[in-house]
This record gives C-alpha cells, sequence and structure tokens, in this order.
C-alpha cells in the first residue's frame, strides 16, 4: 500500500493567480495540485489535496491525516501567524511535516515573518513559489522511504 500524504492549503490559496499576483504569481492553486499529484504518482505515494478558509476544517483535515499516520505538506497560509489549533494538530502528527509557502516571509512585513506552524514542522520551504510545493513532497517521500528501509 503506497504512503499517504496531505497537501493541505490554509485560507484564501484558492484565489492564487488572482490575489496579489505581485507577491504569488499567476499560478493557481489547480495547477499546483495537478503537479503536486503527477509527482506524488512518479514518487509512490498516495495525495490528498485540500484547500480551505476555516480553522476547523483545517484542524479536522489534520486530525484526519493523524487518524490515518500520513505524513503532511501544510501551507497554512493565514493560519500560520495565530492559529493554536492548528499548531496542535500539527503536532499530532507522527509522520513528516513540511511547511510550505509560496513567498519568503521573512521578507515580509513583521506580521509575516513568524509562523507558529515552524515550531512543530520537520522543516520549512519558503520563497521559492509553486516549485516548494515538489520540493515538500520530495523531502516527505525521500523521509517516508528512508523509514520504510529502516523499518526493515
Amino acid at each position: 500500500m503506497k504512503p499517504t500524504v496531505y497537501v493541505l492549503n490554509g485560507s484564501n490559496l484558492n484565489m492564487l493567480g488572482k490575489r496579489e499576483p505581485h507577491l504569488y504569481g499567476t499560478t493557481t492553486l489547480a495547477q499546483i495540485k495537478e503537479r503536486t499529484e503527477a509527482l506524488a504518482e512518479e514518487l509512490g505515494v498516495r495525495c490528498e489535496f485540500r484547500q480551505t478558509n476555516h480553522e476547523g476544517v483545517m484542524v479536522d483535515w489534520l486530525q484526519e491525516a493523524y487518524e490515518a499516520d500520513a505524513a503532511v505538506v501544510i501551507n497554512p497560509a493565514g493560519f500560520s501567524f495565530a492559529s493554536i489549533p492548528v499548531l496542535d494538530a500539527v503536532k499530532l502528527i507522527r509522520q513528516p511535516v513540511i511547511e510550505v509557502h509560496i513567498t519568503n516571509i521573512h521578507q515580509r512585513d513583521e506580521q509575516y515573518r513568524h509562523s507558529l506552524i515552524s515550531l512543530a514542522a520537520r522543516g520549512v520551504i519558503c520563497g521559492l513559489g509553486p516549485d516548494g510545493y515538489l520540493l515538500a513532497m520530495r523531502a516527505v517521500a525521500s523521509s517516508l522511504s528512508q523509514q520504510a528501509t529502516a523499518a526493515r
């Protein structure tokens, strides 16, 4: 059975390609989803790609990922900077968690520089645009492969 990776996207990411293209570019979330799912297939992992504007839904999905013993790639977007419930749910995850941000949050205004989610993530990829999702999938797949090899 293929390992599962939940790719979870937070608030306003459904507006990629329209919202502040000078910061986020013109690539849509649908295009990111298509590329991420294609890479997941190539890497031999199952991909659950989702987006929500609602904090409680994100928490539910993280709990679902925990129950499935899945890895997580998360772009928490606005939940990054103030959501203790999302942070607490991320802390549940036993498999690798990679946090992704399309922009380099360290170059942004002060309120966007400090992600709470980073406290629980194994790694953070920021500033590489939509390619950050692909790098995160590769990192998760590599980590899962290493774990499987070590378990043998």
